[in-house]
């Protein structure tokens, strides 16, 4: 399989549009029309995680925390850097990093947190994009309707908030008359042709509506097909960074830390606030999110959960009104290895997939 439809699978739900201007995301090392058979995920990519790639002959590292984040100005072995670097370029695997847009996106990493505590009506604790949507129209021959409907779908189209698979409709008449150099699907050349045909529209983002129309163009029978792509005024789906929701019964602070620490597989987690105190609010900020303190008070979180908090930022919190479990950057974010994998085996099952656990940085003594 090609990279690049390794990468248009990954975008059509992960868009590289909803990272933040400073993150580095998408392609780092590689070429898009390399092969790839066999992928490793991971959080970070270190020194475990290049060795793992390399013994087990992996052509592409799907990583949460980008290789390059800061500019560098020399690749050589003189730097852990470079030499980790090179290893990954002498041996043919390419580097793949999905950083904010994971975390904003919709069943991302903090959406991932909100099943796990089950949280009820979660709302986006602030928002960084409206996604920009069109409507694709494509004009199919009677009885390849279906095909191309499964095209637009498989690509992403057609997504209206918990429904897939919505399109529309029209019947028709084309006509066309084939030229010389033509290689016509029906018809002669030379002929003006009369063809029964369905015009197929749906709904698709703008960041997704390159992928729709390639995988159109991949089925659709005619050598030429017909196509428009209109822009819509409406918006769709708001995105943001972290969530807010409510849990399914009330509990005390030490008892939601307890909790953190069973579903995220913690050793332990660091609390800052009244451990009596009842929580029905929480908020959740995946790996440093201690920015977001006073916008999670505003949107009436009790608790934050999130990693990398400093001493006086927990000090901010307490006099917002607002407690803290901070259960880790890593910890909030090790399951991103996992979250990849299931994603690309349901879409991609022809690839090989092993998620990297990697190990935090820190230990507790």
């Amino acid at each position: 399989m090609r990279l690049k439809e390794i990468t248009d699978y990954i975008e059509s739900r992960y868009s590289l549009d909803l990272a933040y201007d400073w993150d580095n995301v998408g392609l780092v090392i590689g070429a898009e029309d390399a092969r790839v058979e066999r992928v490793l995920t991971c959080l970070d990519v270190d020194r475990a995680a290049i060795q793992r790639a390399v013994s087990s002959n992996a052509d592409l590292i799907i990583s949460h925390h980008p290789l390059i984040f800061k500019g560098i100005k020399k690749i050589n072995s003189r730097s852990q850097k470079g030499r980790d670097i090179l290893e990954i370029m002498r041996n043919g695997i390419n580097v793949y990093c999905m950083h904010t847009n994971f975390d904003i996106a919709t069943d991302g990493l903090n959406d991932h947190i909100c099943k796990l505590l089950k949280l009820k009506s979660t709302s986006l604790i602030g928002i960084t994009h409206e996604q920009s949507l069109c409507k694709i129209a494509v004009y199919v021959p009677k009885g390849y309707e279906d095909t191309v409907r499964d095209a637009l779908s498989s690509a992403g189209a057609g997504h209206i908030g918990n429904y897939d698979s919505c399109t529309f409709g029209i019947d028709g008449t084309g006509t066309f008359r084939p030229l010389e150099g033509s290689k016509p699907f029906i018809g002669a050349k030379n002929s003006l042709e009369k063809v029964e045909e369905v015009k197929i529209e749906t709904i698709c983002t703008m960041s997704n509506v390159k992928a729709a129309v390639e995988s159109v163009m991949r089925v659709h029978p005619y050598e030429e097909p017909a196509y428009d792509i209109y822009e819509l005024v409406n918006k769709g789906e708001a995105q943001g960074i972290g969530r807010v929701g409510a849990l399914e019964n009330k509990m005390t602070l030490s008892e939601l830390a307890r909790e953190i620490k069973t579903i995220l597989k913690l050793d332990f987690v660091k609390v800052c606030g009244d451990l009596g105190m009842p929580v029905e609010n929480v908020a959740v900020v995946s790996g440093s999110g201690a920015e977001f303190i006073c916008d999670a008070a505003k949107a009436g979180a009790q608790v934050l959960i999130t990693g990398d908090v400093k001493y006086h930022q927990a000090q901010e919190a307490l006099e917002s009104g607002i407690a803290i479990i901070d259960a880790g950057h890593h910890g909030t974010e090790k399951h991103f290895s996992v979250l990849m994998k299931e994603f690309l085996e349901a879409g991609k099952s022809e690839l090989s997939i092993e998620a990297f656990s990697g190990k935090d940085v820190f230990e507790c003594l």
